[in-house]
C-alpha cells in the first residue's frame, strides 16, 4: 500500500527537487559555455589590435577608427546587441590639448637662480582653456602630501592661503611613507593620494598651480611615464567653463629637482618630507619663487567613442553586470630604438581578448541569464580612465540597477596562475565570490601585493567604484604553476621596466602563453554568471570609502 507524506512535506521535497534538477542542468549549461572560451581565439584579437596597423589605438586617430570598427564587428558576431540605445557606440566628447612649455623653469631662491630642464627636472600642463598661461613671481609653499581628509583628521591646507601661490606636494600619502597600519589606508594608496586628487584639491584652495614631487615607489611607475605622457596631446572631458576653476600650472618634480629647490632654499628635502608624515605637519613658504614661465596650449574638440555590446537578460532584464576592457593606447609618441609605435599588446590587448571571449560564453549559454550582462570598451583609459567616467554620468543602465563592474587591465600573458590576485582586497563583497570561483580551478584569492602604487584607481573599475558601484579587479599575477612566486615577480618587474607604455608592448607568439588569461576569463565568466542569475546586490564591505555612496543610492531609489 501506497504511504502518502503530508502535502507541505510532498511540496517541499518537490520543489527542492526540482530546483536541484534546474540546479544541475544549469551548471551544465555553464560548463559546456565555458569551454568556448579559447585562447586561441584571444591570440587572434591581440595580433589585430596591436597590429601596426592600428597605430597604437589613440582617440582622435585612423587607429580608433579601425579599433572601435573591429570590435563593434566582433560584438555583433557574438551575437551581442547595441549597448548604447540602437548603437554600439556612445559618443565622448573630449578636448585635446597641445602643451608647450618653456624649456627652462627659473626659480630664484635664497642662495640664487635655479634653472630646471624641462623633461629632465620637470614636466607642466594645464587643462585651462586658454592660449597661454604666463606665470611670474609665484611663491612656491611646500604642503606635505596636499591631503584635506577629514575622515583621517587630515588637512594639510588648514591656515594656510595658497592663493597666487604654487604649491608643492608629495605623490601618494602619509600611510604609506609610514607604513602606519593606522595611518590612512597603511602601506596601501588611497585615492587622496593619487595625482588626479592632488590638482583637483589644489584647485580648490585657490592655488595658481600645483607641483607633485615624483618618485618611483610612491608613485608605481618611473619617471619615463610621466615623461612619456606629457609629451603626447592630453585628453579631458569636455567642460562648459573650459577647465576656468583648474590651477594655471599641473605637474610634476623629480625627487633630485625637488632636493635641488629646498637645499637652495636652506632646506634639507628628507626631512621635511619625515616631517609631512605626522600628523602635526605645518605647511612651509619656501625661501623660493618662480621667477617667470609660460605654456602654450592650442585645442582641439573632437568625439571618441565608448563600444558597447548588450546580452539582455529575461525577468530582471533592467538590472546588469558589466565587463570592461578599455580598448585605447597611447598611439605614436617618442621613438624607442626607431620605433615610435605604442602598440599596446599587453596593455590593454589582453583584457580586451578576456573580456571578448566572456562574451562569447555568455552568448553560448543555452538558458540567457536573468539579469542582462553589458560590455564595454571604454575609451582615453590612458588619459585618466575618461571613457569610463562618462559612461557613469551617462549610464545605459540605471546605477541603482548596476549590480557590478568586472574589469581588467594589463594582464600578462605568462601563462597559468595559482593565484587570483585582487587589487582592492577586502573592499567588496565581490570578494567571496573570487574566492568560490578561484576554488573550483584549484587557485587561491591574495591581495595586490603592491597596494602602495594605488592600482585601484588606476582602471576603469575605478569610476563605477567612485559611483558607488561594487567593482572587480582581478587576475592571476603572482605565482605561476609551474615557475612560482619568485619567478612571476621577475617577469612582473621586467615587464614593466621594459614593456610599460614603451613601443615594445607588442605581441610575440613565440614566447607569450594566454592560458592564464583564458584561466581568468573562465573565472570572471564565473562570477558574472552567478551574479546574472541571482537576485543579490552585493555591497562594499565595511570601512570602505564607497559603502556609504552605494547605500544612499539603494536607500533613494526604488
Amino acid at each position: 500500500m501506497a504511504r502518502f507524506l503530508p502535502f507541505y512535506i510532498t511540496s517541499t521535497l518537490l520543489t527542492a527537487l526540482i530546483m536541484t534538477s534546474c540546479s544541475g542542468h544549469h551548471e551544465k549549461d555553464f560548463l559546456q559555455a565555458e569551454t568556448y572560451i579559447c585562447p586561441n581565439n584571444m591570440a587572434e584579437y591581440i595580433e589585430v589590435l596591436a597590429s601596426n596597423e592600428f597605430m597604437g589605438r589613440a582617440p582622435f586617430t585612423k587607429g580608433e577608427t579601425l579599433s572601435i570598427a573591429y570590435l563593434e564587428k566582433q560584438f555583433r558576431a557574438l551575437g551581442l546587441e547595441p549597448g548604447w540605445h540602437d548603437s554600439y557606440l556612445q559618443e565622448v566628447p573630449m578636448m585635446e590639448v597641445v602643451v608647450n612649455p618653456d624649456e627652462q623653469m627659473r626659480i630664484e631662491t635664497q642662495s640664487g637662480l635655479i634653472q630646471l630642464e624641462y623633461i629632465k627636472d620637470y614636466v607642466a600642463f594645464s587643462p585651462r582653456v586658454s592660449p597661454e598661461t604666463h606665470i611670474s613671481e609665484a611663491a612656491l609653499i611646500f604642503a606635505g602630501y596636499g591631503i584635506v581628509a577629514p575622515e583621517y583628521g587630515w588637512d594639510d591646507y588648514q591656515g594656510i592661503d595658497v592663493k597666487d601661490k604654487i604649491v608643492v606636494v608629495l605623490v601618494n600619502d602619509p600611510g604609506f611613507a609610514t607604513g602606519n597600519d593606522n595611518l590612512f589606508n597603511g602601506n596601501a594608496m588611497t585615492y587622496y593620494g593619487r595625482w588626479p586628487y592632488k590638482y583637483e584639491e589644489a584647485a580648490r584652495q585657490g592655488a595658481k598651480g600645483l607641483m607633485i614631487i615624483h618618485d618611483s615607489p610612491g608613485a608605481g611607475y618611473p619617471w619615463s611615464v610621466v615623461t612619456n605622457g606629457a609629451r603626447i596631446p592630453k585628453l579631458y572631458l569636455e567642460d562648459e567653463t573650459g577647465y576656468a576653476e583648474r590651477s594655471g600650472i599641473e605637474g610634476w618634480f623629480t625627487t633630485e629637482a625637488a632636493t635641488k629647490i629646498f637645499a637652495h632654499a636652506g632646506l634639507d628635502f628628507q626631512s621635511q618630507k619625515n616631517k609631512a608624515a605626522e600628523p602635526d605637519f605645518q605647511p612651509v613658504l619656501l625661501s623660493a619663487r618662480l621667477k617667470d614661465f609660460s605654456m602654450k596650449k592650442s585645442f582641439r574638440y573632437n568625439t571618441s567613442q565608448n563600444v558597447l555590446g548588450l546580452l539582455p537578460g529575461t525577468d530582471l532584464a533592467k538590472e546588469v553586470i558589466i565587463y570592461s576592457a578599455h580598448w585605447d593606447h597611447l598611439g605614436i609618441g617618442p621613438a624607442l630604438n626607431g620605433d615610435s609605435i605604442y602598440n599596446g599588446a599587453v596593455d590593454n590587448g589582453t583584457s580586451l581578448a578576456w573580456m571578448l571571449e566572456i562574451a562569447r560564453a555568455f552568448t553560448r549559454l543555452e538558458n540567457r541569464p536573468r539579469r542582462s550582462v553589458l560590455f564595454i570598451a571604454p575609451t582615453a583609459e590612458e588619459q585618466g580612465l575618461l571613457g569610463a567616467f562618462h559612461y557613469v554620468q551617462n549610464p545605459a543602465f540605471a546605477l541603482h540597477k548596476t549590480v557590478a563592474n568586472i574589469n581588467n587591465d594589463l594582464m600578462l600573458p605568462l601563462g597559468p596562475m595559482k593565484d587570483v590576485m585582487i587589487t582592492g582586497y577586502g573592499q567588496s563583497e565581490l570578494d567571496d565570490l573570487v574566492k568560490e570561483a578561484a576554488l573550483r580551478q584549484d587557485r587561491y584569492v591574495v591581495p595586490d601585493p603592491t597596494p602602495q602604487t594605488g592600482m585601484f584607481y588606476r582602471a576603469d573599475h575605478f569610476a563605477f567604484a567612485k559611483a558607488g558601484v561594487p567593482a572587480l579587479f582581478a587576475r592571476g599575477n603572482t605565482h605561476h604553476r609551474e615557475h612560482g612566486i619568485e619567478w612571476t615577480a621577475q617577469k612582473e618587474k621586467e615587464w614593466l621596466e621594459n614593456y610599460y607604455h614603451k613601443p615594445t608592448d607588442k605581441y610575440d607568439p613565440e614566447t607569450w602563453n594566454l592560458e592564464g588569461v583564458a584561466e581568468d576569463a573562465r573565472l570572471a565568466f564565473y562570477i558574472g554568471w552567478k551574479l546574472a542569475n541571482s537576485n543579490h546586490f552585493p555591497n562594499w564591505k565595511e570601512g570602505s570609502e564607497f559603502k556609504a555612496i552605494r547605500d544612499t543610492m539603494m536607500q533613494k531609489q526604488p
